[in-house]
């Protein structure tokens, strides 16, 4: 695969992650103003934090190294 394909799956990718990051911040809204159970909600935050996490690394296979 090419370089350009490579980042064009990359970028596809990051659009999915953030998509479903911002899905899991309305969830937890909406569990939030429904009152529902605490350990729920800290499960689903603990799913966004990593859904973070992994935005971060392909991000960080977008950024292009550069040398100081």
């Amino acid at each position: 695969m090419s370089d350009d394909q490579d980042q064009a799956q990359a970028r596809m990718k990051l659009a999915q992650l953030k998509l479903e990051h911002d899905d899991y911040h309305s969830a937890i809204d909406a569990m939030i103003a429904q009152k529902c159970d605490p350990l729920a909600v800290q499960r689903m935050k603990k799913k966004k934090l990593d859904l973070k996490d992994r935005i971060k690394k392909v991000e960080s296979t977008l950024i292009p190294d550069i040398i100081a």
